[in-house]
């Protein structure tokens, strides 16, 4: 990874084309065809690579490309003219913000950490009366709590209560097996979309459990353990 999607200026591409490896063509409307902050969670691969082997090189990738990510991350929101696209561009936001945490104690990651979570939550009041993702509140939650076990943003439990509830407000009950205790992925003007996601869900457990666990006192999660 670090030899084959490193592009020019700092940048990593998006996505390769196989077997050849090259670079689709970027496409700056679709932030998954192209580069941005949201592209430091895949790197925190390589920091576990780091603990686990003790090979500075893989630390010193990720911390290359934290620094470009924090340097760039303001220009992500809204990244768009379309309110319902930048929805869509909360959830790698968060990426951002959840691939800080293995450095968080450090100022300038704490700094972005802060600064991107306040911007984040402003975006979401925007939007939310048009369109809401099950998926974004989950992570947004799970990064507050994370963040008030890191002691860098104290977590507001009136604001998390109020986002754990419209979360699990997103919990589908069915009959039907294959959708009952899913999360529906989105609901757009009041109105739910028709399927339930299984990454929504996974997000969605894990951040009412880790909720949970923060109301009961329990010890911090360690970060590590984010789906």
């Amino acid at each position: 990874m670090i030899a084959d999607f490193a592009g020019v200026n700092s940048d990593y591409h998006p996505v390769l084309g196989l077997p050849e490896k090259q670079p689709l063509q970027y496409d700056r409307a679709r932030w998954s065809r192209s580069p941005g902050c949201y592209q430091l969670k895949f790197s925190v691969a390589w920091w576990e690579l780091f603990e686990i082997t003790g090979d500075v090189e893989f630390r010193e990738a990720y911390k290359r490309l934290a620094e470009e990510a924090i340097k760039s991350f303001r220009f992500f929101l809204p990244g768009h003219t379309d309110p319902l696209k930048v929805v869509d561009r909360l959830h790698p936001f968060l990426y951002f913000l959840e691939a800080l945490l293995p450095c968080i104690s450090d100022p300038a990651y704490a700094a972005a950490f802060c600064e991107g979570l306040f911007h984040l939550t402003a975006k979401l009041g925007e939007t939310a009366t048009r369109f809401e993702r099950s998926d974004v509140y989950a992570q947004l939650l799970r990064i507050r709590i994370y963040g008030d076990w890191a002691q860098i943003v104290p977590l507001d439990p009136e604001v998390a209560e109020h986002e754990a509830a419209t979360l699990a407000s997103f919990q589908a009950t069915s009959p039907d097996p294959r959708i009952d205790g899913g999360f529906y992925f989105g609901r757009r003007e009041g109105t739910f979309l028709p399927y339930v996601n299984p990454v929504s869900t996974a997000f969605g457990a894990q951040a009412l459990r880790l909720w949970q666990q923060h109301r009961t006192g329990g010890a911090p999660a360690d970060w590590r353990l984010l789906i």
